[in-house]
Parts: C-alpha cells; sequence; structure tokens
C-alpha cells in the first residue's frame, strides 16, 4: 500500500499539522521530534516552509515514522488518512511470548492454556528466557527488558538497575554462537548504548530469539521442515509494533558443510524474508565477512548502521 503514498504528501501533511504550533514554539517542537535546529525568525516568516526544508529530502519510511509522533500529539485526519495507505501498522497480531537468549539443547514447550496461548517449558528451561508481560507501547526498552529479569527471572525488586544490567548482559552474551566473532561483536557494539544514553530510552537488543518454533529436532523431522529459521540472530521491538531482525550471515546460509554453494539454502533464506516482510517485520542483513578482519573499521560499520537506523525509527530522537 505504501506505493499509494507520495513523500511529498507526507512532507505536505506534516508541515500542515505542524502549523497548529505557535512560530515561538515552532523550533522546540521541531527538535523534538528530530528536526534540525532552527529559530523563531524563520518559522514566523512561515511554518509550513521551516518544517517542509527540514524534512523534504527524508525517504518515505522515515516520514511515515515522523507522521506517527506528530499524530500522538496533534490532530489531523489527513495526516492519518495518508498514514494509514502508506500502511505504517507493524506486525499483525498481538505480542504474546518472546522466546529469547537460546542456548544448548532445544527448550520443550507445552500449551498450558491452549485458548490463551499461555506457553510452559517443560524441559530444558534453563536454555531460554520467555518475556511474556505486555509490551509496553513505546516498544521493549534495555530498561524494561532489566526490570523484568530483575522482578520475574531474579525475584527481587528492581531498585538498582545497573548490576542487574550486567548480570542480564552476561546471560545473553552467552547465548551468541561462540564460532561466530561477528554476531558478538555487532551485539557488543550495540550493547555499548546502555551506557551512553538512559536505559529507558534505548531499545533493548534481543539475541537469538524463535520466531517459529518445530518441537521436533532436524533428526525427529527427517523429510521437509514446515519451519524454516526457527530462530533470529537479534530483534528489536519497537514502538508503534515495529519489529526489526538483523541477522549476521556466516557460511551456513549460503553454502553446504563442506563450503561449496548451496543455491536450496539460498533461496530458502531470501523466501523466507519476503514472508517476514510482508508480515510487516524490517530485516537488515550483514555478511559475516563485513565484521572480519579489522576490527576497528568493523565497529565503525555497525556505529554508522545502528546511527542510520536510530535515526529511521525516531529513536533516541
Amino acid at each position: 500500500m505504501a506505493d499509494r503514498v507520495r513523500a511529498v504528501d507526507l512532507v505536505d501533511a506534516i508541515a500542515e499539522t505542524l502549523s497548529q504550533v505557535k512560530s515561538y514554539e515552532l523550533p522546540g517542537v521541531g527538535e523534538r521530534f528530530g528536526l534540525a535546529t532552527g529559530d523563531g525568525d524563520e518559522a514566523f516568516a512561515s511554518k509550513k516552509w521551516y518544517v517542509r526544508r527540514r524534512i523534504h529530502e527524508w525517504d518515505l519510511h522515515r516520514l511515515v515514522s515522523l507522521a506517527v509522533r506528530v499524530l500522538e500529539e496533534f490532530r489531523s485526519e489527513h495526516l492519518q488518512e495518508l498514514v494509514q495507505r502508506a500502511g505504517a501498522r507493524g506486525v499483525d497480531g498481538d505480542f504474546k511470548n518472546l522466546i529469547f537468549a537460546a542456548k544448548g539443547p532445544k527448550p520443550e514447550l507445552v500449551l498450558r492454556d491452549a485458548v490463551s496461548n499461555t506457553v510452559e517449558i517443560v524441559k530444558h528451561a534453563e536454555n531460554c528466557l520467555i518475556y511474556n508481560r505486555v509490551l509496553p507501547p513505546d516498544g521493549l526498552s534495555w530498561a524494561a527488558l532489566v526490570r523484568w529479569w530483575c522482578e520475574d527471572v531474579q525475584g527481587h525488586p528492581a531498585d538498582d538497575l545497573v548490576h542487574p544490567a550486567r548480570l542480564l548482559y552476561q546471560r545473553l552474551f552467552d547465548s551468541l554462537d561462540p564460532k561466530s566473532p561477528p554476531e558478538r561483536l555487532f551485539f557488543q557494539q550495540y550493547c555499548a548504548l546502555y551506557g551512553q544514553h538512559p536505559m529507558d530510552r534505548v531499545p533493548a537488543l534481543i539475541p537469538q530469539v524463535y520466531l517459529h518454533f518445530d518441537p521436533l529436532t532436524k533428526r525427529q523431522r527427517p523429510g521437509p521442515r514446515p519451519l524454516v529459521r526457527q530462530r533470529m540472530d537479534f530483534l528489536l521491538l519497537l514502538q508503534h509494533g515495529q519489529r526489526v531482525v538483523i541477522e549476521i550471515d556466516g557460511r551456513q546460509h549460503y553454502s553446504t558443510d563442506d563450503g561449496r554453494a548451496d543455491v536450496r539454502r539460498y533461496a530458502e533464506m531470501v523466501a523466507e524474508d519476503r514472508r517476514l516482510r510482508l508480515a510487516g517485520y524490517e530485516v537488515f542483513r550483514f555478511g559475516g565477512h563485513e565484521l572480519t578482519g579489522d576490527e576497528a573499521a568493523a565497529r565503525q560499520l555497525v556505529q554508522a548502521f545502528i546511527a542510520e537506523l536510530f535515526e529511521r525509527y525516531g529513536v533516541l530522537s
């Protein structure tokens, strides 16, 4: 549906909506929404032009994200209609269970209450974590995840988040593949943000998340697998139901165990990416080779990606 909405239409509608703000207040309001700094004199000359000149080069996705945030504070039926036509709905379906940080033998799950979709781990519970709280409307922040870890896993009040945050970080790090230095580098570089910004403003980077769950192992199900790519490398749960998947691709994504090109594996990967995108997820991939070799360059690459990702989704703005 996004192709029915032009970026220029969103620019005009956002400018029109923000023109409700008084001229002397517009620069401050604009900065809060991530617009470049300006002054009251410029806004007084033309409030609509003030906004347009700051967002006219933004891509459609970034404009939609801005429009959604603007609509949380200002009413505009026209802008609301454009956002709906652009398909800014996030992922269909309610958030229920987040099974993540998986390591060791595959956990065995049962539906304790099939009507309510209540999941319970009956074996290998120590190998993964389950976040089953109501997802906050602004997404799952690092602070929210640490509070859950304190109260639901460790069993004590979350008075001081610093020490529990270190313990949770180590637990999540331990779930990463020790044979994948690129995956570990990405995780470490992202998590450095937790010490640079308030923990309630940084989305939690959630590793080893079960997207699908087949109760049988590969050995138990030798035929065609009904569920491809059961786990995601990393997941971000952002505001407005937006879910961002980040994959660090090793050779197993496109070659056989002996290193030969495998077109079947590659086809499965891109087909699953299409399915995820149609379901409302955003998928970003790194080739593992990008994050090997020159570690300083790899860290700069990750830093640049995170900065652009946050700008696109209005994180920390």
